[in-house]
């Protein structure tokens, strides 16, 4: 982690803090946060009441924390928190932020303005969205996300194999289909009122969170509400700051958090791409034993056969030379997979080196085991 600046806390784990957001940040370490959720007032511009069919008031967004005198004022206020945002974040972090088409256009501009590299624009897709009273508009049905990086260089982290497995082992895709809160996980307030307006659903944040962060990662909110982020990062493994001006929604959120489980530790495992497991060489298992000078293996088929030598090669007929290429000459292949092709036996039975391999990677902390 980064010296924290001058006039800088140190890093407040795990903490709601008051306050303006801009501010709040200018006092966190620089470079000190893996990612930003940031879910920004949408600047609504609501005009009096809203009503439904029967003359009866809708919900809206109406509370002064979505209100702006212009939208020069609305720039303004969000080219000051991203400003922030990246001073906070680490070299390699990134950023997420959630808007209506109030205000998204807006903000994605001011995102790249700011030096953020965008990666992916997500439309989340709701399946119960409130519909259009007034039946001059199309039902507005869905939101959008922007996740950018810090700049056009940070190597951003990316759980790929880990959100295709929640889709079933089909690459994920941009548009994102789940409902609004409803229900039990909607919060309610000490009057039995719905305790905000625009809470949003734990499983956007739980995908959210499984893409693009690993446990133990520094997860900031600095529009915190009643702590979506915060209670899905805790139950994730994954550490939060939150910033909430309003002392009312801070309270809510501390309460919620407070009876959050966290997963166990063994439970945060996603699935990896095999690229990120640690690189062990043939060799090594050569060298600890677990394969011994002149032990014969053999092909997957059973139909060649060749010894291991010292130096971690293998010796068949004719042809000598790595595990990998005496495969491919034995078949013909202009490659050849020597991990899975070769087995040894024990007591026995046949078993493929790569189990050799993967004990050894296990021993190493292997994030795919």
């Amino acid at each position: 982690m980064a010296r924290p600046a001058s006039g800088a806390s140190a890093l407040p784990l795990d903490t709601i803090l008051p306050g303006e957001c801009a501010a709040a940040m200018d006092a966190l370490p620089e470079n000190s946060v893996d990612l930003i959720f940031a879910d920004p007032p949408y600047n609504l511009q609501l005009k009096g009441d809203l009503h439904r069919p029967d003359n009866s008031t809708v919900d809206a967004v109406d509370d002064a924390w979505d209100q702006f005198d212009s939208f020069a004022a609305y720039d303004a206020f969000t080219r000051d928190w991203l400003r922030a945002a990246r001073r906070v974040l680490k070299p390699d972090g990134a950023l997420w932020v959630i808007g209506s088409y109030h205000n998204i256009f807006r903000v994605g501009a001011a995102v790249q303005d700011a030096g953020f590299w965008l990666l992916n624009d997500v439309v989340w897709r709701k399946t119960n969205p409130m519909p259009n009273f007034r039946g001059k508009r199309l039902t507005n049905a869905h939101e959008t996300l922007i996740w950018a990086s810090r700049s056009e260089g940070s190597k951003y982290k990316f759980n790929y194999e880990a959100l295709k497995a929640l889709n079933e082992g089909v690459q994920m895709r941009s548009d994102w289909t789940f409902p609004i809160c409803t229900g039990h996980e909607r919060l309610k307030n000490a009057r039995g009122e719905k305790a905000h307006p625009t809470q949003k659903p734990e499983a956007l944040l739980h995908r959210l969170l499984v893409a693009t962060t690993d446990p133990g990662d520094v997860v900031l909110d600095p529009f915190f509400g009643t702590g979506t982020t915060g209670a899905v990062a805790r139950a994730l493994g994954r550490h939060y700051i939150g910033i909430e001006r309003e002392a009312e929604y801070r309270d809510l959120a501390a309460a919620r958090i407070a009876d959050v489980r966290p997963y166990e530790a063994a439970a945060l495992k996603v699935t990896t791409s095999k690229r990120a497991a640690p690189r062990v060489p043939f060799g090594q298992l050569v060298e600890r034993g677990m394969l011994r000078p002149g032990e014969e293996l053999l092909s997957g088929n059973g139909r060649f056969r060749a010894k291991v030598r010292a130096d971690g090669t293998l010796a068949g007929e004719g042809v000598m030379g790595s595990i990998h290429q005496v495969g491919a000459a034995y078949e013909g292949a202009p490659s050849c997979n020597g991990w899975t092709y070769w087995h040894f036996k024990r007591e026995g039975k046949r078993v493929p080196i790569d189990a050799l391999r993967q004990q050894i990677r296990d021993e190493m902390g292997d994030p795919t085991g």
